[in-house]
């Protein structure tokens, strides 16, 4: 389902960067997609886009094979602003010059602006520092084009066009490295493309509800809740659009940390008003993964028996809503906007059956999809929550993997080894929410190490305990991953409290590998 709000086309010329720089559209509140660098003029054109910004891109613009700028763009009205690869790609379609120079730029570099009311720098410092990733230059700027900054690599390190609307710079002003990227992009979106900020939570909402509306009818819609933020804020804006046409079915596979099965069948029904069917399958789990030690037999048995689970419970739904007279036609996902981009860009629009990411349906049941959220990135579906009242503690919930506490187990999953994990998983989020730390960190897993007995000294006695190991890390995406520099006085008062309050575990050990090499997860 695509918004039918005109969009700032950020065009990917194989940027690590792309989808930061939609992001940072969004954040001056204006609506943004990524489309790759092969999609045609017409193609761009035809989404009615209000302006259009190149992307950098590894290539140099005269390499064989290179991605290449169609001059036709450039003329077709609308606002077009270049960045790095994009900049050059600009400079060459319009008749500049883009040479080797042997000048190579890469990180921090000094520019100097030559003009401090120029629409792009207007009221900003005549010098300043940006992020370079160049070893091609403009040496010479087209026809018409006025150079606004230069750096000691680059003679030609910015251009506008007022009247064209033609706006470009050969750093990345999407990076934080740039001090005045954010407000030289805002400059081009605001003044170069005239532009109103109007994107923001409430504005999706309404777009949405009234799609959603539109899509569904009075037909019912199913959705599998996890209580993950995802799940919860998709399932919220269902709600919103169709009410008692909705219903969630909540599988306690008992893989869960403390409170989270009491939070999705409380907190959120209360905050919510949607109709809940709670599947209590915690004893069925637990037999399937009995003497399993392997993680990928693990996560291949949970996957399993949750589609086991969802099968039964949907068709329980399925067949109640039949005997009203309303089938269920669709099905909630919390597909977000980056899966959207690293998938192709697909139309969302086509029926899923047993092998896509619900789980595996039985083949007898076919829905459409409902992706309310799939323009949105992490931090938009947030807002959004916040705005529809989803309750703060699963808004803001660190992203939790589909398996649970089933792969934070190294070894066995039995009812002591959770409720041990459980125990100590607990105190961590504990002490870090009340170190302020909570939105600092992606995640912190917490993993037992259940199939290794600790040597330790307890109440004058010798101990043979369960070590656990706690994973903080800091992302934006998990693709990569730092481990998160956690104060040695909050790590101090976590080890105590897991060492005193939890009976099975005598060692607190701390992860300090980054991603890659190693992953979130430890299995």
């Amino acid at each position: 389902m695509t918004t039918a709000r005109r969009p700032v086309i950020v065009v990917d010329f194989g940027a690590q960067y792309a989808q930061l720089i939609a992001r940072r559209v969004r954040e001056a509140r204006i609506y943004s997609e990524v489309l790759p660098h092969t999609a045609s003029v017409a193609d761009l054109l035809a989404r009615d886009p209000q302006a259009i910004i190149l992307s950098g891109g590894p290539s140099s613009v005269y390499a064989e094979g290179a991605p290449a700028l169609d001059p036709a763009l450039l003329e077709a009205g609308v606002p077009v602003f270049g960045m790095c690869y994009g900049f050059q790609a600009m400079a060459q379609a319009r008749g500049g010059t883009v040479a080797r120079t042997g000048l190579r730029e890469y990180g921090q570099t000094r520019v100097e602006v030559a003009d401090t009311e120029s629409t792009l720098f207007r009221g900003q410092p005549r010098e300043q520092s940006v992020w370079m990733s160049h070893g091609d230059s403009v040496t010479e700027a087209p026809a018409g084009m006025r150079v606004t900054a230069s750096t000691a690599g680059a003679p030609v390190a910015a251009f506008e066009d007022d009247e064209r609307r033609l706006y470009g710079v050969q750093w990345h002003p999407e990076v934080l490295h740039s001090t005045f990227g954010q407000e030289v992009l805002e400059h081009f979106l605001y003044a170069g493309a005239r532009l109103t900020p109007d994107w923001d939570a409430g504005s999706v909402i309404e777009e949405q509800v009234a799609q959603i509306r539109a899509q569904v009818g009075d037909k019912h819609v199913l959705c599998a809740l996890s209580g993950g933020v995802d799940s919860s804020v998709a399932a919220a804006l269902v709600h919103k659009a169709v009410g008692d046409q909705l219903t969630c079915v909540f599988v306690d596979h008992g893989l869960l940390r403390e409170g989270e099965a009491e939070q999705v069948e409380e907190e959120f029904v209360a905050s919510t008003g949607i109709n809940l069917v709670v599947v209590d399958a915690r004893q069925q789990f637990l037999d399937a993964l009995a003497g399993v030690r392997d993680p990928e037999e693990k996560r291949k048995i949970i996957g399993r028996e949750f589609i086991r689970v969802f099968e039964q419970a949907a068709r329980d739904v399925v067949g109640h809503a039949a005997e009203d007279g309303h089938p269920v036609e669709f099905l909630v996902q919390g597909t977000l906007y980056p899966d959207v981009v690293e998938s192709g860009g697909g139309s969302g629009t086509a029926n899923i059956k047993s092998h896509h990411n619900v789980g595996g349906l039985p083949d007898d049941l076919q829905f459409s999809l409902v992706e309310p959220l799939r323009d949105l990135f992490k931090d938009e579906v947030r807002k959004v929550g916040l705005e529809l009242g989803v309750p703060e503690a699963i808004v803001w919930r660190q992203p939790f993997p589909g398996p649970g506490l089933g792969i934070r187990i190294v070894g066995e999953v039995t009812a002591d080894n959770l409720a041990t994990l459980r125990a100590a998983d607990a105190i961590v989020r504990h002490e870090l929410t009340r170190a302020g730390l909570d939105r600092d960190i992606w995640q912190c897993p917490v993993v037992l190490l259940a199939d290794i007995r600790s040597v330790g000294v307890q109440g004058d006695g010798r101990t043979y305990g369960h070590p656990v190991v706690l994973r903080p890390v800091s992302s934006e995406d998990a693709m990569t991953a730092d481990w998160t520099r956690v104060p040695y006085d909050v790590l101090a008062h976590i080890s105590n409290r897991i060492t005193n309050e939890v009976e099975q575990v005598n060692r607190v050990t701390l992860d300090v590998t980054s991603k890659p090499p190693g992953t979130i997860e430890w299995e």
